[in-house]
């Protein structure tokens, strides 16, 4: 039996909708909407908050394996007095609980998503492998790490296979956040100051994702191991607003603007944060994923921004 926590979440849900295309009869979705809705055939539970005290017992019972998407990610706005508290409270606290139950009711493997955030921010002259030291910068990220190190240490003490993913920004359709932000400027029209920058992002499409999952719920070499993930085809912010625009059928409208310039003004309005995932690299190399699994990403990167932006037009 797989359990997957978080089934109504963007990476969740897909993850459910597709083992359930591939015939898994052996499958449960842990959700905290009592009005979920899931194909048919799945078994479901409402686990209705999760923390450091839920009690997962039914949701655990005859399960081999759990894929635990449910996390604390950032949010615009964040009113928390102490981001950090927050984010540990979700990302480490409860992920732990559940890992401890989940040795008690016989669970033998756990699938984490964690972030490249672990790794840290920005790359330069290197693509972030899983064996870098980790440098998180922010609560997210630093919340991740620790949530790792806590998954790792708990499984050299009872036996757990444990498997690490670190996505950087996954996207696909319902995706949320920036890159529903940059399709809404795109449909409009909106000029943006980026055709001068010249960086280089991973990103991986849901699809690619969850097929990595899956692979590891089942694959031998995964166990205890850190997987970096993408779709091995980086791209610069101008370059990915472009195949924005075309998969609308649209021109974008880009100018120059110094990078240093943008990121100045962002930081006198205090949006670094959100400047620096435009404007920096970030890059992930995914060749101990690919040589430790046999795995390969199925789907490419014009492919599957085609593929969400024709969802965003349909129901936008």
């Amino acid at each position: 039996m797989i359990l997957v926590t978080g089934s109504t979440g963007f990476i969740g849900n897909a993850l459910i909708r597709r083992l359930a295309e591939l015939g898994e009869k052996n499958l449960r979705a842990c959700s905290r909407k009592s009005d979920a809705i899931f194909p048919v055939g799945i078994n479901s539970v409402l686990i209705e908050s999760v923390s450091n005290t839920t009690d997962w017992q039914d949701a655990l019972k005859q399960v081999d394996v759990v894929i635990h998407t449910v996390a604390r990610v950032h949010r615009l706005n964040d009113k928390s007095k102490n981001p950090l508290s927050a984010f540990r409270e979700t990302n480490v606290d409860a992920t732990i609980n559940l890992a401890k139950q989940a040795v008690s009711a016989g669970v033998k493997r756990f699938v984490f998503i964690s972030s490249v955030k672990v790794n840290g921010e920005s790359t330069s002259d290197k693509a972030f492998t899983a064996f870098d030291i980790p440098a998180p910068l922010d609560p997210y990220g630093i919340s991740k790490h620790e949530a790792e190190q806590g998954l790792l240490a708990f499984a050299k003490d009872t036996g757990l296979e444990v498997v690490i993913i670190r996505p950087p920004l996954v996207y696909g359709p319902n995706v949320r956040a920036n890159f529903l932000r940059l399709m809404r400027l795109m449909k409009w029209g909106v000029p943006l100051p980026f055709s001068a920058i010249d960086n280089r992002r991973s990103m991986v499409a849901i699809d690619n994702l969850v097929d990595l999952l899956i692979t590891c719920t089942v694959h031998p070499s995964a166990a205890g191991q850190i997987f970096m993930v993408s779709d091995e085809c980086d791209v610069s912010t101008p370059g990915l607003l472009h195949m924005i625009a075309d998969s609308m059928g649209k021109k974008s409208i880009l100018f120059p603007v110094p990078a240093s310039i943008l990121a100045g003004t962002a930081a006198f309005v205090g949006k670094s944060g959100e400047a620096n995932r435009l404007l920096n690299s970030l890059q992930v190399d995914i060749a101990h994923t690919k040589s430790t699994l046999g795995w390969q990403p199925v789907v490419n990167l014009q492919e599957s921004i085609r593929t969400t932006v024709e969802h965003f037009l349909k129901f936008q």
